[in-house]
């Protein structure tokens, strides 16, 4: 139960920071956060990783919901059984993770991103991308270290 408190501890980080980037940033220009290395800009991502898929939209929407309840089926099995501690949280970010960037193309028919890091050349980024990020590395460290098989 607790990891799906953490989902929706985390869901609701991701909407919030969403609509903080709405009402402080949309139309605004680059805020620096710190000189060189962290800034917020608002912009609108109707794509993909990478902006890949852009303007598919309703393709994204499909794919995410198979992904969703795929990670369901996974998370469910993994809190029924004696999992790994970092499998579990794996799931529960990319799941959270997940319907975060969901909603956004469901309600707005585009992801909301805001975060940029400044010194190197990266996509412009939000909190659900942080947690699908983050889970991918946990559930493949699980993988290859922790024999984890799905």
């Amino acid at each position: 139960m607790i990891y799906f408190l953490g989902a929706i501890i985390l869901l609701g980080l991701d909407q919030v920071t969403k609509m903080l980037a709405v009402s402080n940033l949309m139309n605004k220009g680059a805020v620096t956060f710190i000189e060189g290395f962290l800034g917020f800009r608002y912009t609108e991502n109707t794509g993909a990783a990478f902006s890949i898929l852009r303007e598919k939209q309703l393709l994204l929407i499909l794919l995410t919901s198979v992904v969703i309840i795929a990670l369901v089926g996974f998370f469910v099995k993994a809190l029924r059984t004696d999992t790994h501690i970092v499998v579990k949280l794996s799931y529960m970010l990319l799941l959270s993770g997940a319907i975060g960037n969901l909603i956004d193309r469901v309600r707005l028919n585009y992801v909301i991103d805001f975060l940029e890091f400044r010194f190197i050349q990266f996509p412009i980024f939000n909190v659900a991308d942080m947690c699908v990020v983050v889970g991918v590395v946990l559930l493949a460290f699980s993988t290859l270290f922790l024999k984890y098989d799905f």
